[in-house]
């Protein structure tokens, strides 16, 4: 099967689709669990089938160095490696110019990196990471991207911009070079990352350049990674404005439930964070009347479900007071057990927006969905 993606109901801004890929359907407004090392962290791959995920995602730098891109192109590509067996999407290393930037270096040929686990130099080049992408066998891989950073300078920010811009062109050259090559011996699909920094003008600039490239998909990348949230959400809607109603729409790394519901209501499509699952590791349940804190003292005698409004395995069968017993001496239980319910919170929420958009109503929905997030903070 080859990639395609069609709009199937509109409810202002929002819109329900779908996206085809060589490894299955997936109903889009989505939201794609984070597996960075091949993994969801806690979660096998049947916790996320029975959690009803379509789309999961890995990390290109971190698998590059662990366990390497040649395991995973002679197991048959990532889908394959980590049971999963549906759709997969990869990033390309970008992010870590941003997260490990005292452990690089940026020309504009590429980025070296210094290895977080040994120091070792590695180096990333846009040809080099769609030739990754090959090995992994993703069906959605993004570009090396250059991230630009807030108040580092106009000059920085431009600079970062042009690599973005002409870093996905070598990486369209590449792809185009490199058919047939995929390890899963599949289609693969590279999307565009919208960058622009801060400054509208820029993320128009940024983004009718990539239109301009004619990818099937786009992203919107380079936000919450400091900013504001108003300042996120305005140089969102610039972007979205700026790309192509009948391909998707992907936000990068974005984030809280409140960001989820945001982003749908403007018509965003994709959504990846590594939320759920960080949040769950420090003992935090995300549900549906807002976050829960189970280390705190009154959760001790409550015996009832995290979410009452849940049906995870977490919620059916399992008490606050229990998961917090189990937070709170440290058993590898608890983790799993908060990481599938806030996964499978996540996911619920998606799908229940989707199907407010297919009914026409999504106004009310998110009304209704915003205001019982705020409960456990009143």
């Amino acid at each position: 099967m080859s990639f395609s993606f069609e709009v199937e109901a509109r409810d202002g801004a929002a819109r329900a689709g779908r996206l085809r890929t060589p490894h299955g359907e997936v109903a889009t407004p989505v939201f794609m669990p984070v597996g960075t090392r091949a993994s969801v962290k806690a979660l096998s791959a049947a916790d996320l089938r029975a959690a009803n995920a379509s789309i999961i995602l890995g990390n290109s730098y971190h698998l590059y160095l662990r366990p390497g891109a040649d395991v995973v192109r002679q197991a048959g590509g990532l889908a394959a490696f980590n049971a999963w067996r549906r759709p997969t999407l990869t990033d390309s290393g970008g992010f870590q110019v941003v997260s490990l930037s005292a452990l690089c270096e940026i020309d504009d040929d590429g980025v070296t990196f210094r290895s977080h686990l040994d120091g070792s130099p590695h180096r990333f080049t846009p040809e080099s990471v769609v030739r990754l992408g090959r090995d992994l066998g993703p069906d959605i891989m993004m570009p090396l991207d250059v991230p630009p950073v807030p108040d580092r300078g106009a000059a920085e920010t431009e600079r970062a911009n042009r690599l973005t811009l002409e870093w996905a062109r070598r990486a369209v050259a590449e792809l185009a070079r490199t058919e047939g090559t995929s390890s899963t011996g599949r289609p693969q699909a590279l999307f565009g990352i919208a960058q622009g920094g801060f400054t509208a003008a820029a993320r128009r600039d940024s983004a009718a350049a990539l239109v301009d490239l004619d990818l099937p998909g786009y992203a919107a990348g380079g936000l919450s990674i400091g900013e504001e949230k108003e300042l996120t959400r305005e140089m969102l809607q610039v972007t979205l404005d700026s790309l192509p109603a009948g391909k998707p729409r992907y936000l990068m790394g974005v984030g809280t439930p409140e960001d989820i519901v945001d982003g749908i209501g403007r018509g965003v499509d994709m959504f990846d964070c590594v939320l759920p699952t960080r949040n769950a590791r420090n003992g935090q349940a995300l549900t549906s009347r807002g976050p829960l804190n189970l280390r705190g003292e009154r959760f001790a005698r409550d015996f009832g479900p995290l979410d009452p409004d849940c049906g995870c395995e977490a919620c059916r069968e399992y008490s606050r007071a229990y998961v917090r017993h189990l937070v709170k001496t440290g058993e590898m239980l608890g983790g799993r057990l908060l990481s599938l319910h806030n996964v499978t919170f996540y996911l619920d929420l998606v799908a229940r927006l989707r199907e407010a958009i297919v009914r026409g109503t999504f106004e009310s929905m998110r009304a209704n969905v915003l205001s019982k997030l705020g409960e456990n903070s009143r």
